[in-house]
């Protein structure tokens, strides 16, 4: 027998207890959650699979599980939930806008005692620099409808804050919105998503999941994305002008960059003179740090003579 003091024993002694959990689909039936398309809701069931996205959260995103608060959107009944928390996320808060998953999530705020919050609200109108001690990373299977929308907020979040709101974020998405993240130009998935992106964040592709994984199937494949912020974050001037070039650079996509710039209000070959871009250019032809330059170039014809 191992003595108290044996290495043996000690790991024993710290190995965090997994409580006995009903399975999600007893759950989803006593719950009545069949998921609602209104909400984009497609449940990842098995632990196998949430098991792996939690551990390339500890392994990937800064301060793994255990520092600070891991931040989940849209849980549903919990599954990458439960996998978040046997992997070892010390705290972890989840929002959820569906009333009848955070009653039925409250089974899992009493198994892991004091390590879960769950908090019903809509995430497109949560701050989430404000949930739990930093550092924050939010690790979520994202509401199909609205990922876009969520992820170009906490971009904003984290250029507002200096990239103390969060350290790094891994979030599925249907597969080909994942592609234009992390897209290169001049493929067809770069886009205006890409740049707004990899302007404030690394971005790369961390797996694949079919659509039958999920209950019920999506029409496409998902995959996941790790976005971890740059050291060097552009200042909120910045940011807002690269949105509005990109805005009106893709918005137009066919067109050469001398004629979609003009919606901006200023003189786009001096724009683009000043940017060292061809005129006749296309938006998809352009790098991120050509777009970067553009912005200045924008916000030095704004600023008007010195």
């Amino acid at each position: 027998m191992d003595s108290p003091s044996s290495p043996m024993a000690d790991a024993i002694d710290i190995a965090p207890a997994v409580p006995d959990l009903p399975p999600l689909r007893d759950v989803i039936a006593r719950h009545g959650l069949a998921a609602v398309k209104a909400l984009g809701q497609h449940f990842l069931l098995d632990l196998n699979l949430t098991r792996r996205i939690a551990r390339v959260a500890s392994a990937e995103l800064p301060g793994g599980l255990t520092e600070g608060t891991t931040i989940e959107i849209g849980p549903g009944p919990g599954g990458l939930t439960r996998a978040l928390l046997i992997e070892g996320a010390t705290t972890v808060v989840a929002v959820e806008k569906d009333a009848r998953c955070v009653v039925a999530l409250d089974e899992l705020v009493a198994a892991f005692p004091g390590r879960l919050t769950v908090i019903q609200a809509d995430a497109l109108e949560v701050d989430v620099s404000a949930l739990g001690p930093a550092p924050r990373r939010i690790v979520a299977n994202l509401p199909y409808n609205v990922a876009s929308r969520l992820l170009i907020g906490w971009l904003d979040a984290i250029v507002a804050s200096r990239g103390t709101a969060l350290v790094g974020m891994l979030l599925m998405f249907q597969k080909e919105v994942a592609e234009r993240l992390a897209a290169a130009p001049r493929r067809k998935a770069y886009g205006r998503l890409s740049v707004a992106a990899q302007t404030v964040t690394t971005v790369a592709k961390a797996m694949t999941l079919p659509a039958a994984a999920f209950t019920p199937p999506p029409q496409v494949d998902s995959a996941v994305a790790r976005l971890v912020p740059h050291a060097s974050l552009p200042s909120a001037e910045q940011w807002a002008a690269v949105q509005d070039v990109t805005a009106a650079a893709f918005g137009q996509r066919r067109k050469m960059l001398r004629q979609s710039l003009q919606s901006l209000g200023a003189d786009a070959g001096a724009l683009l003179a000043a940017a060292g871009v061809p005129e006749t250019a296309r938006a998809e032809e352009l790098d991120v740090a050509a777009f970067d330059r553009l912005a200045s170039a924008l916000r030095a014809r704004r600023a008007g003579p010195r």
